[in-house]
């Protein structure tokens, strides 16, 4: 493979891998690095406190591990950082058994002394449960997955048997519970390293400097340009193929494209011209199938959208199959409900949203809008699998809102600074979306829409309906699957009925890569991992470099 990057890109994204690495170490600099070229800047480097798509790609896998994950094509839970666990008859009390040989990563400004062991899940998940923690209020004292889930609401207590066993202790049964921690916001962190830092007064370095037990470790973060990671050599599952992982934060995507074809990356993220990455002998154009939804959201809090008729009316003014075909190119299904056709709990006697100008309007002069109004639509800056082309989709709404006498001011801003504004609540309605992080259905129902997600900002219409709430959680109750699918049917029936927001698509997500680049990287639920990614050495134009470089 030819590589040809600029002067700039080979100071900053190699010349320090060369001094880091042993000089003896003769492998190609194309054997030893990806360079990734990503849609966004992370907006922690803890995902603890996010939910945003860009940030657990970024981070998640990269640098941390969970007690247990989703493995396998049946998507079953299985061991991680926990070799095993046990669950009561009662499902209230959880034990997880640790692996005893978990190395955290050592770093310029981190050397652990000891393995990890039941201090550190204690100290994770404790600083998101107790409010009198030393790092709850750290960063904010905000843990968006949790809160929108009840997590405190629902443990009574964790406690800590051995220095290699841990009991979780809950006030009721829940079966979503077991598979939150599978998530990639159920990340454990460094008891040690937090202690360090709070000696040093210093405590809101822990999001900043991370460090985890993950096949990668942090090296350096230059905001808006790139994330470097290092391989962690000591990582217990056995080390990553690759010595470094380069995020090239390029949010335009046609620069993406450019970088791509002229190997200025390896790996690019939600790629453009499909067609003309096919034809690249090259280069692979993949995608897997996600569970995730596009939708048009609605501040309920906001006039004139906490009025149910006007919500109503603007999505009945919707033509989703043009934005079907216009934004996700054909290749994404029109969606009737939040939840995709390929969940467990699909109810297929869900109706669809239709498209219907004319009742659209007649609804408006209901509510009392015969002559229309203004509104603003905050369109997202950042591609995503759910919505590729969030300012194309805005277009087409604004015509078809211009339509039936609304008029559309289209709004953006930088992706944390949408993010943030969007939990102030600051915005009129917005285009998002939501990729699931387990195929637990609750995923998509509970962070997105029930009343604690909309106290924490993480369910940006700020709906809130006790009757949708109360179906939630009678559908936690319980293991039996016909009775919880009953209780999720009659949850998507509220959210037709009361629409705080427009289901628009579940869609597939794209990546583009070299033919040098083999291995998983994509999944159908959760963020991103490189660990399974390597490099072929396809010629030796790359060492050419390294060697000019170095002299």
């Amino acid at each position: 493979m030819s590589f040809k990057p600029t002067l700039p890109l080979l100071i900053s994204a190699f010349v320090s891998l060369l001094v880091g690495c042993n000089e003896g170490n003769k492998l190609s600099l194309s054997e030893r690095s990806i360079i990734y070229c990503s849609e966004g800047s992370p907006e922690t480097f803890n995902p603890q406190l996010s939910t945003s798509g860009t940030t657990t790609d970024a981070i998640s896998k990269q640098l941390y591990n969970s007690l247990i994950v989703y493995k396998g094509k049946n998507n079953t839970l299985g061991p991680s950082l926990a070799k095993s666990w046990h669950v009561t008859r009662d499902g209230k009390k959880i034990t997880f058994y640790l692996r005893q040989d978990v190395r955290f990563h050592q770093t310029s400004y981190f050397t652990p002394t000891r393995l990890l062991n039941a201090d550190d899940v204690l100290f994770s998940f404790n600083r998101i449960l107790d409010k009198n923690h030393a790092y709850h209020q750290v960063s904010g004292g905000q843990y968006p997955f949790f809160q929108s889930t009840k997590f405190t609401e629902l443990i009574e207590k964790i406690e800590k048997i051995n220095d290699y066993t841990i009991r979780f202790i809950l006030k009721r049964s829940d079966s979503s519970f077991v598979a939150n921690l599978a998530t990639d916001y159920a990340i454990i962190l460094s008891a040690e390293y937090g202690e360090k830092l709070l000696n040093k007064g210093t405590p809101h370095k822990i999001d900043i400097l991370p460090i985890g037990t993950g096949p990668f470790k942090f090296k350096e973060y230059r905001v808006g340009s790139l994330i470097r990671f290092y391989r962690h050599d000591s990582y217990w599952q056995g080390q990553a193929k690759i010595e470094q992982l380069v995020f090239d934060i390029t949010l335009s995507r046609t620069s993406r494209l450019t970088k791509l074809l002229a190997k200025e990356c390896d790996v690019s993220s939600y790629p453009i011209a499909h067609a003309k990455i096919a034809e690249r002998t090259d280069l692979i154009l993949e995608s897997i199938t996600s569970l995730n939804v596009g939708y048009f959201g609605f501040n309920t809090k906001k006039e004139p959208f906490n009025n149910k008729l006007v919500r109503q009316a603007i999505s009945l003014a919707i033509n989703k199959q043009a934005i079907i075909d216009t934004v996700y190119h054909s290749k994404a299904a029109r969606a009737k409900s939040i939840l995709p056709e390929t969940s467990w709990a699909y109810d297929t006697n869900t109706p669809e949203q239709g498209y219907d100008p004319v009742r659209a309007k007649s609804l408006l002069e209901i509510a009392g809008y015969a002559q229309g109004f203004t509104m603003d639509l905050w369109a997202m800056p950042v591609q995503r699998a759910y919505n590729p082309n969030a300012l194309t989709m805005a277009k087409l709404i604004q015509a078809d809102l211009k339509k039936i006498g609304v008029k559309v001011k289209i709004v953006s801003y930088e992706w944390s600074t949408f993010l943030r504004r969007l939990s102030l609540g600051e915005h009129q309605s917005f285009l998002l979306g939501w990729n699931a992080d387990t195929p637990e259905p609750d995923n998509f129902f509970t962070p997105m829409l029930s009343c604690s997600a909309s106290e924490t900002g993480n369910n940006r219409t700020f709906w809130c309906n006790k009757e949708f709430d109360q179906l939630l959680q009678e559908a936690l109750k319980t293991t039996n699957m016909k009775q919880r699918k009953r209780y999720y049917a009659q949850a998507m029936a509220i959210i037709n009925e009361e629409m705080p927001l427009l289901p628009i698509a579940h869609s597939k997500r794209y990546q583009a890569r070299g033919t040098d680049v083999v291995g998983d990287i994509l999944s159908n639920f959760g963020g991103i991992s490189f660990y399974q990614a390597a490099k072929i050495n396809t010629n030796n134009k790359a060492d050419d470099m390294v060697n000019k470089v170095s002299n």
